[in-house]
């Protein structure tokens, strides 16, 4: 079995990664409508395609930790991902964190490293 640190870089990229695309996704989703049209208009826009080859790269990344390591530990480790969106979503897109949010997150890093320490 591949090391647990690895097996944690490997999540946190993915989900660094999937975090990425979803700040693309948003920034780019208020420009269009609700329509057939609209959704053509989305799946054929640069920006979103991008954000779909990050978003399947992070896929890829995920499936490689996933062969190396059991699911029980490597998707609650993916949950980082809403830790990457949080900070993201305050730096870039200017969002509030609230302390509750805030301590939301730092219940998944504490759960996170539990699952760590417990393989």
């Amino acid at each position: 079995m591949v090391g647990v640190m690895l097996i944690l870089g490997l999540t946190a990229t993915a989900a660094l990664l999937a975090a990425i695309a979803q700040y693309i996704f948003k920034l780019h989703m208020k420009h269009f409508s609700f329509s057939i049209g609209g959704i053509r208009d989305i799946l054929l826009t640069r920006q979103i395609l991008l954000g779909l080859l990050i978003y399947g790269t992070s896929f890829v990344i995920y499936l490689i930790a996933l062969g190396h390591a059991s699911l029980v530990f490597v998707y609650p480790a993916f949950s980082s991902s809403f830790i990457f969106v949080m900070l993201i979503s305050a730096f870039f897109l200017k969002e509030r964190i609230s302390a509750r949010r805030a301590a939301g997150m730092l219940l998944i890093v504490l759960g996170i490293t539990l699952i760590a320490l417990a393989q």
